[in-house]
């Protein structure tokens, strides 16, 4: 039998603190939800296996702190993704309006070989809250910032429901796929060993 190649793609998850990415990531990975909230403090990643054809895929999937004050770390997180997930809170009008920021901030930071043609999906959180009787962000609004920047597949989803949760990053992990570079399994943002004049205490220079 073959040995069929592992591949693993690098995910970044963006938008407002409070949208639920966190509670997205953990619905899908660990199948849970919890009422709490707890901020994301800088970055933080889980990973899932999955297959999508006859790719057995694992997913990196980041999870950044909302706050601005943290996304002076978007350059070592974003650098080297293969695929970016927008989320917002259709209910709040805020989280819909700071998506250009987004998009382009991870442009900017993750600077991609061809920005054109990068791989976007935008997810549309908490569509159960109050039966979607306080939804502000129309599903035909989102669809349409979403052909203004190449047609960016679009889903509605609640973290809290489990609903569409892992057709979304079913779709998340099939983009990623198609824009993947056949890399090897590696992991950014591990440190390397201190060098020998670190451990002295010395200088390099």
């Amino acid at each position: 039998m073959s040995l069929r190649r592992r591949t693993l793609l690098k995910v970044i998850v963006l938008g407002d603190s409070g949208v639920g990415k966190t509670s997205l990531m953990n619905q899908y990975v660990h199948k849970k939800f919890t009422q709490q909230y707890k901020a994301t403090i800088g970055a933080d990643f889980v990973t899932k296996e999955l297959q999508i054809d006859d790719r057995l895929v694992t997913l990196q999937i980041w999870d950044t702190a909302g706050q601005e004050r943290f996304q002076s770390l978007g350059v070592a997180f974003y650098r080297g993704s293969d695929c970016c997930v927008l989320v917002y809170d259709v209910n709040v009008m805020k989280s819909f309006d700071t998506l250009d920021n987004w998009h382009e901030e991870f442009l900017k930071q993750a600077n991609p070989a061809n920005p054109r043609t990068f791989p976007f999906i935008l997810l549309g959180n908490k569509i159960d809250v109050d039966g979607g009787n306080s939804r502000v962000v129309s599903e035909k609004k989102a669809k349409e910032w979403c052909a203004s920047k190449g047609n960016i597949p679009y889903f509605e989803t609640s973290a809290k429901e489990d609903y569409n949760v892992d057709p979304a990053f079913f779709s998340i992990g099939k983009t990623a796929l198609a824009n993947e570079r056949d890399q090897d399994i590696y992991f950014q943002g591990i440190p390397e060993v201190a060098s020998e004049a670190e451990q002295d205490g010395g200088c390099a220079c």
